[in-house]
């Protein structure tokens, strides 16, 4: 930690303008939540499946040897394919025929096949003070850190976080980058299922009152150690609420 005090430092003074006037050691509480969310297989359709949906759309289809007579196609494949569909909501039977379902006039017109996959987990951090979700890594807490205070404006959650799933959704899609080529199979998160707090981890911030001289002008700089970079929205809640009040003890 001394070491990185040093770095923030000699950067923060690189300008010769500014001074810092007073620093600090506190910590950000980060609340862990685990998230189950329904994934799908989003691919472009292949041929045979294309033919068979196109077949029951235009045709009376009573069995699946009836269509692997019709497209000289092995009855075992045309079977497979029909229990696929069925399982992904493409196709329903009704009465002694096989008709297409909304789902799969839809997937049949976009030339996409979507196939529900095993359920994915993940785990989002969220801070109450930002109002929002970070990204980043819980590092160890070194010697002394538990010791630390509390972001003196830190929200208090004294019951269970109460999260909109869109909020949820959110943060794990951009937390679970996909990266598709071409035909590549894409996977997408289609749903939450569940979510539940794990655990709340103080992260430790540094805080910096600083004076430019030429400008007449006190400001903060926080750092924050999930997110290895300057943070913006404990700054501006830092100078919204203590700037007069800087003036007054510093210069005063």
């Amino acid at each position: 930690m001394q070491s990185l005090q040093n770095r923030l430092k000699q950067e923060i003074q690189q300008n010769s303008k500014l001074k810092i006037m007073e620093s600090f050691l506190w910590c950000v509480p980060i609340h862990t939540i685990e998230v189950e969310y329904k994934r799908i297989k989003r691919t472009k359709m292949d041929v045979l499946m294309k033919i068979m949906l196109i077949s029951f759309q235009k045709t009376d289809i009573t069995s699946s040897m009836q269509l692997s007579e019709l497209l000289l196609v092995e009855n075992l494949f045309i079977d497979d394919l029909i229990d696929v569909m069925k399982k992904s909501g493409l196709i329903e039977k009704e009465e002694d025929s096989i008709s297409l379902t909304s789902k799969g006039i839809q997937q049949l017109e976009e030339g996409i096949f979507e196939e529900e996959q095993e359920p994915g987990t993940q785990n989002i951090l969220y801070s109450p003070s930002h109002e929002a979700f970070l990204k980043g890594e819980i590092k160890p807490a070194s010697e002394g850190e538990e010791l630390l205070e509390v972001y003196r404006y830190a929200k208090e959650e004294k019951k269970k976080l109460l999260l909109e799933d869109r909020l949820l959704l959110e943060a794990v899609e951009e937390s679970k980058v996909e990266v598709t080529e071409g035909d590549a199979p894409l996977i997408i998160i289609s749903e939450i299922i569940t979510s539940s707090e794990l655990y709340i981890d103080d992260i430790p911030c540094l805080e910096y009152i600083v004076y430019n001289e030429s400008d007449d002008l006190f400001f903060a700089r926080v750092w924050n150690t999930l997110t290895d970079r300057w943070d913006e929205v404990l700054e501006e809640q830092l100078n919204e609420k203590e700037r007069l009040n800087w003036r007054k003890k510093y210069l005063n």
